[in-house]
């Protein structure tokens, strides 16, 4: 398979390449998992005009032709990520609020189960899943 670069990728689907989608695309590449609201304080350090609206905007660019992708880790808005990572699940800490990253494949046998007996067919890239991290679960030992 051949690997495009971000420009040619947006190119390919009819999109213009922008400054305000390359900071947008550098800025998730830099942070990792981002709401958009923290893409916006990521982008406005080098681009003080952009705004959320255009985060927003351009966010959905991104994932209607595959750059990034999302999932709904809390309550609020949802956090953005590359596309280039690896498949991974969200374990979200409860107590300290810690997003780790686990390879999807540590839920393999659920998502088998889920299409053997259900035919329904999961896309982990969107999981998170709540509970408490070993630290603070350390902490609650000592207490």
């Amino acid at each position: 398979m051949i690997s495009l670069d971000w420009d040619e990728v947006l190119r390919l689907h009819g999109y213009r390449i922008t400054p305000q989608r390359q900071l947008v695309l550098e800025a998730v590449n830099t942070l990792g998992h981002a709401t958009p609201e923290e893409l916006c304080t990521e982008v406005q350090k080098y681009a003080a005009a952009v705004n959320l609206s255009t985060i927003y905007r351009t966010l959905e660019v991104l994932e209607e032709v595959g750059l990034v992708t999302h999932a709904h880790i809390g309550h609020g808005a949802p956090t953005y990520h590359s596309v280039e990572e690896d498949s991974h699940i969200h374990l979200v800490c409860d107590t300290c609020s810690q997003v780790e990253s686990v390879d999807a494949e540590v839920a393999e046998v659920f998502v088998q189960i889920l299409r053997d007996k259900v035919g329904f067919e999961t896309d982990v890239a969107h999981v998170s899943v709540h509970g408490q991290c070993a630290k603070c679960l350390d902490r609650q030992k000592l207490l």
